[in-house]
């Protein structure tokens, strides 16, 4: 058997990205994956416009998705609140539907997948897997998303370590009603520490992503939930449409803001395992496509040994963004800063567009 040039532990938005270009560009591409059948990734339904045009340089036609179209973003913190028009159009969509696209065009493209190899570390240049197999190829492609990987640090800033950040999930069901209240916004509902964001998805439900402190979480999700929405009045009248009886998808200890420029000749580091920007960005899926174009760059202009100039310059690139991002969070889920804020952007429009622009990955 013919090793590979490259292995890519992750077939999400960046490992998926990373085997199309490169097995368009002639590697022997294996893509492994950890799950048996592809899923609902727990958050990531909004894509941006730059993302929808990486997409579309992948072969996916964003028509295709048939997602929910996004062209406003709206700003609650308890009775304030703010809506403003996108800078252009966006979308909701499942990342059921968007990795199912991406994993069929790397197989289009010449690439292997397999499923169910859960990768766990790196260990003398070859990669682990939780059954004791070793896989060795010149290059590997990091792109396990917030999944943390044996030998791979991810240290949060030390106010998080504190108070780490968790992530909720909780699916509100397809209904027409849902289009009232929500249509074509993203929603971003800011409260004491954390924050949920909300868009429609291509079937009509809509996904509800939380990142909450952990010392928020003295009671069940559920029970946080129920009162959130007693606090919040616009986020209740979201809530009103939940099916109670599903269930709340949890992560633990989400690194946000963390970013690192540090890797090893033949370990490229995509997506969530190069850095983690606040969700409310709206950016996650953004930098996964963004650094599995660029690794992907990389790799054909110099191959292995270029990983560690890539890894320096996407850690660069990440810096303004990340630090906007982070500024915003952190106003947002203080009890004093949120309110002012959503009344701010009430008022002034055009520097909640800017906002929008600046948090977006920039080109390199």
């Amino acid at each position: 058997m013919i090793p590979p040039d490259a292995l890519v532990i992750g077939a999400g938005p960046a490992g998926a990205g990373a085997a199309i270009g490169l097995a368009r560009g002639g590697a022997k591409v294996l893509l492994l994956e950890r799950a048996r059948e592809t899923g609902d990734a727990l958050c990531g339904g909004f894509l941006s416009w730059q993302s929808l045009a990486r997409l579309e340089e992948l072969g996916i036609d964003s028509d295709a998705l048939g997602g929910q179209v996004v062209r406003r973003v709206r700003l609650f913190a308890g009775r304030a609140r703010s809506e403003t028009m996108l800078p252009a159009v966006a979308m909701g969509v499942s990342r059921l539907r968007l990795d199912s696209a991406l994993q069929a065009a790397a197989i289009a493209a010449g690439a292997g997948l397999e499923r169910g190899v859960h990768a766990t570390a790196l260990e003398d240049g070859a990669v682990q897997t939780r059954d004791g197999a070793r896989l060795a190829a010149p290059s590997v492609f990091l792109a396990a998303g917030k999944h943390g990987f044996r030998g791979i640090a991810r240290e949060p800033a030390a106010w998080q370590r504190a108070d780490p950040v968790m992530g909720l999930r909780l699916r509100l069901p397809p209904q027409p009603a849902l289009d009232r209240p929500i249509g074509d916004a993203v929603e971003l509902h800011l409260f004491d520490r954390g924050y949920a964001g909300l868009v429609r998805q291509e079937d009509g439900s809509a996904n509800l992503c939380l990142a909450v402190h952990k010392s928020r979480l003295d009671t069940t999700p559920e029970a946080l939930l129920r009162a959130l929405g007693e606090q919040n009045p616009h986020l209740g009248e979201r809530l009103a449409f939940a099916d109670w009886s599903a269930a709340i998808d949890a992560i633990g200890h989400v690194p946000y803001g963390w970013r690192d420029g540090v890797t090893t000749p033949g370990l490229f580091r995509l997506g969530d395992q190069a850095g983690v920007i606040p969700s409310l960005a709206g950016e996650g899926m953004g930098i996964a496509l963004a650094s599995a174009e660029a690794a992907v760059a990389a790799w054909r202009h110099g191959g292995a040994g270029t990983a560690p100039d890539f890894q320096q310059r996407l850690a660069a690139r990440m810096a303004r963004p990340f630090a906007l991002a982070n500024l915003v969070w952190r106003t947002g889920e203080s009890r004093l800063g949120a309110a002012p804020m959503v009344r701010i952007a009430a008022f002034a429009p055009p520097l909640v567009r800017g906002m929008t622009r600046a948090t977006r990955l920039p080109g390199g």
